[in-house]
């Protein structure tokens, strides 16, 4: 079996559910209380983005969509479920997301492709990345739904993550300037249908070599789809399948996408929070190349709020909360019951995720699932180079008591 259809074995167990409750009621008022708040100060597009955060958040717990427990997984025991389901969720959100980059705009705004360069900044980023998904125990996305869902170690990645964002940033500009090619969007060269079909293929590729890679090593493939049969029951409290978050995640990059115009991004958060705690302090933030950018560079001298990734953050966290509650799990926030080098691990592996992640223009999210989605080859050059470093940041797991 498993370890996701142990996970979900695992939460379907509800403890304390008053408390839970409780809890779940309070969040959901959080909800509706911050996307009021956001419509009024900011717009009302925060305030939608503030939910289709939520949403994600909740179907990231609910599935234990892990990008890096899927990675480790293939690599150490050749199981390729979570593989198989991020291919077809590429697949659809390739499908929807077409017809709006062909468009070019939406609801009156344009419609950007998270398309970048490929070169030595992105190769050396994704792989750095990869090391530290694997020692943080969490990628970007992971690292917020594991603090919406009670592990206090992710703050620790969080604090790490930061930082590294900070440095990465302050750095931005040299690694730029080393050799690179110019962004490759498939579409672009080939046509909507050649893009398309190259997209498709490279995904049938990594789906049918993890079909072979496990068949090979356990005489069969495990499904992506759950077959326990489904209610409103498991749909609310969970625990779901990887295809039913596929689904729900690809609907919440949509919603992200169509409101604010770009594919869904998490780490440009982490550099503003940590920058904007710099330029406090006194560290002449705004004179790196990374901040002088028309958008970055206001982002810095605006209200947090007003960034999307930050509103989408806040809302994953929350929505994994509220997922956590509706679990029936123990809420407890502790940190206690874990050894000093696993927290030390965890904060290198942050800020290995957070340097790694501006070199590469993005994270698992903003880099990896944002540029396939939009048909960039840099997308999959962050696929293979954060799989090779996940090969090492195993082989340092071991040393930080991970199991």
């Amino acid at each position: 079996m498993s370890a996701h259809a142990n996970e979900l074995q695992m939460v379907t167990v509800h403890t304390e559910p008053n408390h839970n409750r409780i809890y779940a009621i309070i969040t959901a008022v959080l909800f509706v209380l911050g996307a009021l708040y956001l419509t009024k100060v900011v717009s009302g597009t925060q305030g939608l983005l503030l939910l289709a955060g939520g949403v994600l958040g909740l179907a990231l717990y609910h599935a234990h969509y892990g990008f890096t427990s899927s990675f480790r997984v293939f690599l150490t025991d050749r199981r390729g479920a979570g593989i198989r389901a991020q291919m077809i969720l590429f697949f659809i959100t390739n499908l929807v997301f077409l017809p709006f980059f062909l468009k070019g705009s939406i609801f009156g705004h344009p419609i950007t492709a998270s398309v970048s360069p490929v070169g030595i900044s992105l190769l050396f980023g994704a792989f750095l990345f990869g090391i530290g998904m694997q020692m943080g125990d969490g990628c970007a996305s992971g690292t917020l739904y594991h603090i919406g869902g009670g592990d206090a170690r992710g703050i620790v990645t969080l604090v790490g993550f930061i930082l590294g964002s900070v440095i990465g940033s302050a750095n931005f500009t040299w690694w730029s300037n080393t050799p690179h090619i110019a962004p490759i969007s498939f579409i672009k060269e080939f046509g909507a249908f050649g893009g398309l079909l190259i997209n498709v293929v490279i995904m049938v590729i990594v789906f049918v070599v993890t079909v072979i890679a496990e068949r090979k090593r356990h005489g069969a493939s495990q499904p992506a789809f759950h077959k326990e049969p489904w209610s409103l029951k498991r749909l609310v409290h969970g625990p779901w399948s990887w295809m039913m978050g596929t689904v729900v995640l690809a609907i919440g990059a949509l919603a992200v996408l169509l409101l604010s115009g770009k594919p869904w991004g998490v780490t440009f958060a982490f550099a503003l929070w940590g920058s904007k705690v710099a330029h406090f302090a006194g560290v002449p933030v705004e004179q790196w190349g990374y901040w002088q950018t028309a958008a970055n560079a206001k982002a810095l001298h605006s209200n947090v709020l007003k960034d999307v990734t930050t509103v989408l953050d806040i809302g994953v966290i929350l929505g994994a909360f509220l997922a956590l509650a509706l679990s029936g799990k123990k809420i407890s926030f502790s940190l206690r019951q874990y050894p000093a080098r696993m927290i030390i691990g965890l904060f290198i592996g942050g800020i290995m995720m957070g340097y790694g992640a501006r070199l590469a223009f993005g994270c698992n999210i903003g880099a990896y699932f944002a540029g396939v989605a939009s048909f960039s080859l840099h997308g999959w050059v962050w696929f293979v180079m954060a799989m090779l470093g996940s090969l090492v940041g195993i082989k340092f797991r071991g040393y930080c008591s991970f199991k």
